[in-house]
């Protein structure tokens, strides 16, 4: 039969497809539009399970604030190079996710891969709808929620690369911002040192050691180095203990006590954080093509 333009128009609106590839869908479903859908949704689905072992180190993160600040959340979303990230269609996907998640009660993977999106197609059959689209693996990487009916939930975007949440015990969303800003740019590991397992402690307290005694010095002086050096370490991979950034005249501890407050918890996501990526050698791939 013939295959009008209009009917091309429309699968290309209903898929997000090319104009060739919804041409030729067509033509094999004989003009039937909804076949010619649902072979295209087959066919790209098998493509983006061929791309799902492709490195995703990409991506944004996205986040979302309850009106009443009472819940956070906060998501992973990788693809695998930065241009795609930039795209409408990548960034509306990880905008549809966080908004889902606010709404949920999610707390595992596989939940997540479930849950409904405001589509009503779920994250899982979405994300690879997008892949075939875009032609690149994408993955929601990891995502956290925090929510409390006491304290105060407040978040922080540098770009799109690193997002931080925190959890006060009382409402302040300048004074959370502040902190998230804070927690962005120094990196702290933990709250306060009680968090800080004994393990970790004895670890560094070994190494601390082993140099202080190579200065010769009598063990009651090298005790008190390694002491100070302790105290000084703990103090880096603590929020409380960091000098705020904005600030650093006073420690982050010193300035949640001036506002009455405590940070009950936090996290940070960095795009790319922990995955080990393709080293490109463009160079060499020349050289191997040449001599076959």
């Amino acid at each position: 039969m013939n295959i009008s333009a209009g009917m091309v128009k429309e699968l290309r609106e209903r898929t997000g497809s090319g104009m060739m590839e919804c041409k030729k869908a067509l033509v094999e479903a004989e003009g039937d539009m909804e076949l010619a859908i649902e072979n295209m949704r087959k066919a790209g689905l098998a493509k983006a399970d061929k791309k799902s072992g492709r490195i995703a180190a990409e991506g944004i993160i996205g986040v979302r604030l309850s009106d009443d600040a009472k819940t956070v959340v906060m998501v992973d979303v990788n693809c695998e190079t930065d241009f795609v990230a930039k795209g409408d269609d990548f960034i509306g996907f990880v905008n549809d996710v966080s908004s889902a998640l606010l709404n949920s009660s999610v707390e595992t993977e596989e939940q997540l891969q479930d849950l409904k999106l405001a589509s009503g197609a779920s994250v899982d059959d979405t994300r690879r709808a997008l892949i075939a689209k875009i032609g690149e693996n994408i993955t929601v990487r990891r995502f956290i929620r925090y929510t409390s009916a006491t304290g105060g939930q407040a978040a922080y975007l540098h770009g799109s690369k690193i997002g931080v949440i925190v959890e006060l015990s009382k409402n302040d969303p300048a004074l959370g911002k502040d902190i998230a800003m804070h927690i962005a740019a120094s990196k702290p590991e933990y709250v306060s040192e009680d968090q800080v397992s004994a393990d970790v402690i004895a670890k560094e307290k070994e190494i601390f050691s082993a140099q202080a005694l190579e200065s010769g010095k009598p063990a009651e002086i090298v005790e008190k180095m390694v002491g100070g050096r302790i105290s000084k370490f703990l103090a880096e991979i603590t929020l409380l203990g960091q000098p705020f950034i904005k600030d650093d005249s006073q420690t982050v501890a010193k300035l949640l006590a001036a506002n009455g407050n405590a940070v009950t918890r936090f996290t940070r996501f960095e795009v790319g954080e922990g995955i080990e990526k393709k080293e490109e050698d463009f160079a060499a791939e020349v050289m191997a093509q040449v001599r076959g």
